[in-house]
Protein backbone atom coordinates (compact mmCIF):
# COMPACT_ATOMS: atom_id res chain seq x y z
CA UNK A 1 0.00 0.00 0.00
CA UNK A 2 2.78 2.37 0.78
CA UNK A 3 4.27 1.73 -2.62
CA UNK A 4 1.08 2.71 -4.52
CA UNK A 5 0.71 5.98 -2.54
CA UNK A 6 4.29 6.94 -3.39
CA UNK A 7 3.72 6.07 -7.04
CA UNK A 8 0.63 8.28 -7.15
CA UNK A 9 2.56 11.25 -5.71
CA UNK A 10 5.45 10.82 -8.11
CA UNK A 11 3.37 10.89 -11.28
CA UNK A 12 2.52 14.65 -10.97
CA UNK A 13 -0.64 16.57 -11.86
CA UNK A 14 -3.17 15.56 -14.48
CA UNK A 15 -4.04 17.81 -17.38
CA UNK A 16 -7.49 18.44 -15.88
CA UNK A 17 -5.96 19.60 -12.58
CA UNK A 18 -3.64 21.99 -14.41
CA UNK A 19 -6.53 23.40 -16.47
CA UNK A 20 -8.61 23.97 -13.34
CA UNK A 21 -5.74 25.86 -11.69
CA UNK A 22 -5.24 27.98 -14.82
CA UNK A 23 -8.97 28.84 -14.96
CA UNK A 24 -8.92 29.85 -11.30
CA UNK A 25 -5.84 32.05 -11.87
CA UNK A 26 -7.51 33.62 -14.91
CA UNK A 27 -10.63 34.44 -12.90
CA UNK A 28 -8.55 36.00 -10.12
CA UNK A 29 -6.60 38.10 -12.64
CA UNK A 30 -9.82 39.31 -14.26
CA UNK A 31 -11.16 40.43 -10.89
CA UNK A 32 -7.99 42.02 -9.50
CA UNK A 33 -6.50 43.46 -12.73
CA UNK A 34 -9.00 46.28 -13.33
CA UNK A 35 -8.69 47.45 -9.72
CA UNK A 36 -4.92 47.62 -9.99
CA UNK A 37 -5.09 49.59 -13.25
CA UNK A 38 -7.60 51.96 -11.65
CA UNK A 39 -5.12 52.62 -8.85
CA UNK A 40 -2.37 53.23 -11.41
CA UNK A 41 -4.45 55.94 -13.11
CA UNK A 42 -5.24 57.60 -9.78
CA UNK A 43 -1.57 57.58 -8.79
CA UNK A 44 -0.62 59.31 -12.05
CA UNK A 45 -3.14 62.08 -11.33
CA UNK A 46 -1.67 62.51 -7.83
CA UNK A 47 1.87 62.53 -9.25
CA UNK A 48 0.92 65.25 -11.77
CA UNK A 49 -0.63 67.39 -9.02
CA UNK A 50 2.48 66.96 -6.87
CA UNK A 51 4.82 67.83 -9.74
CA UNK A 52 2.79 70.97 -10.52
CA UNK A 53 2.94 72.02 -6.85
CA UNK A 54 6.71 71.41 -6.68
CA UNK A 55 7.28 73.30 -9.92
CA UNK A 56 5.10 76.10 -8.53
CA UNK A 57 7.30 76.37 -5.44
CA UNK A 58 10.38 76.43 -7.66
CA UNK A 59 8.79 79.14 -9.84
CA UNK A 60 8.10 81.23 -6.72
CA UNK A 61 11.73 80.87 -5.63
CA UNK A 62 12.87 81.84 -9.13
CA UNK A 63 10.66 84.94 -8.87
CA UNK A 64 12.27 85.92 -5.55
CA UNK A 65 15.73 85.77 -7.12
CA UNK A 66 14.95 87.17 -10.56
CA UNK A 67 12.07 89.56 -9.65
CA UNK A 68 9.85 87.90 -12.27
CA UNK A 69 8.55 84.54 -13.40
CA UNK A 70 10.13 82.90 -16.46
CA UNK A 71 8.44 83.96 -19.69
CA UNK A 72 6.43 81.51 -21.76
CA UNK A 73 9.34 81.32 -24.20
CA UNK A 74 11.86 80.53 -21.41
CA UNK A 75 9.47 77.95 -20.00
CA UNK A 76 10.30 75.53 -17.21
CA UNK A 77 13.83 75.17 -18.60
CA UNK A 78 14.63 78.48 -16.85
CA UNK A 79 14.42 76.61 -13.54
CA UNK A 80 17.38 74.41 -14.41
CA UNK A 81 19.42 76.37 -16.97
CA UNK A 82 21.44 79.46 -16.09
CA UNK A 83 20.47 82.49 -18.22
CA UNK A 84 22.87 83.59 -20.96
CA UNK A 85 22.48 87.26 -19.96
CA UNK A 86 25.32 88.09 -17.53
CA UNK A 87 23.21 90.45 -15.41
CA UNK A 88 20.46 87.85 -15.00
CA UNK A 89 23.02 85.07 -14.48
CA UNK A 90 24.44 86.97 -11.50
CA UNK A 91 21.02 86.90 -9.73
CA UNK A 92 20.17 83.31 -10.71
CA UNK A 93 20.56 80.93 -7.74
CA UNK A 94 19.41 77.72 -9.47
CA UNK A 95 18.89 75.06 -10.33
CA UNK A 96 15.54 75.40 -8.60
CA UNK A 97 14.51 71.77 -9.13
CA UNK A 98 16.63 68.65 -8.52
CA UNK A 99 15.29 67.10 -11.73
CA UNK A 100 13.80 68.76 -14.79
CA UNK A 101 10.03 68.52 -14.96
CA UNK A 102 9.19 68.70 -18.63
CA UNK A 103 6.82 65.76 -19.00
CA UNK A 104 3.77 64.78 -16.99
CA UNK A 105 3.26 61.16 -15.81
CA UNK A 106 1.59 60.30 -19.14
CA UNK A 107 4.62 61.50 -21.13
CA UNK A 108 3.01 64.72 -22.39
CA UNK A 109 4.70 68.10 -22.03
CA UNK A 110 3.47 70.41 -19.29
CA UNK A 111 1.87 73.59 -20.59
CA UNK A 112 3.48 76.71 -19.08
CA UNK A 113 2.28 80.23 -19.76
CA UNK A 114 3.44 83.48 -18.15
CA UNK A 115 1.84 85.83 -17.66
CA UNK A 116 -1.31 83.78 -17.39
CA UNK A 117 -4.94 84.77 -17.70
CA UNK A 118 -5.98 83.38 -14.31
CA UNK A 119 -2.73 83.92 -12.36
CA UNK A 120 0.80 85.30 -12.69
CA UNK A 121 1.70 82.01 -14.35
CA UNK A 122 -0.28 78.99 -15.47
CA UNK A 123 1.12 75.46 -15.37
CA UNK A 124 -1.06 72.62 -16.61
CA UNK A 125 -1.10 68.94 -17.47
CA UNK A 126 -3.62 67.94 -20.13
CA UNK A 127 -4.20 64.57 -18.46
CA UNK A 128 -4.04 61.07 -19.90
CA UNK A 129 -5.52 62.01 -23.28
CA UNK A 130 -3.14 64.95 -23.87
CA UNK A 131 -6.07 67.14 -24.97
CA UNK A 132 -7.85 70.04 -23.30
CA UNK A 133 -10.89 69.11 -21.24
CA UNK A 134 -11.84 65.58 -20.33
CA UNK A 135 -12.92 63.80 -17.19
CA UNK A 136 -11.46 61.23 -14.83
CA UNK A 137 -7.77 60.61 -15.51
CA UNK A 138 -8.13 62.53 -18.80
CA UNK A 139 -9.12 65.72 -16.93
CA UNK A 140 -6.78 68.69 -17.07
CA UNK A 141 -4.79 69.55 -13.94
CA UNK A 142 -4.04 73.26 -13.40
CA UNK A 143 -1.78 75.15 -11.00
CA UNK A 144 -4.46 77.71 -10.19
CA UNK A 145 -7.06 75.19 -9.01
Amino acid sequence: MKHSALARRARGFTLIELLIVMVILGLLASLVGPRLFGQLDASKVKAARTQIEMAGAALDTYRLDMSRYPTTEEGLAALSEKPADTEAAARWRGPYLKKRVDKDPWGNSYVYKAPGEKADYELSSLGADGKEGGSGDAADIHSWE
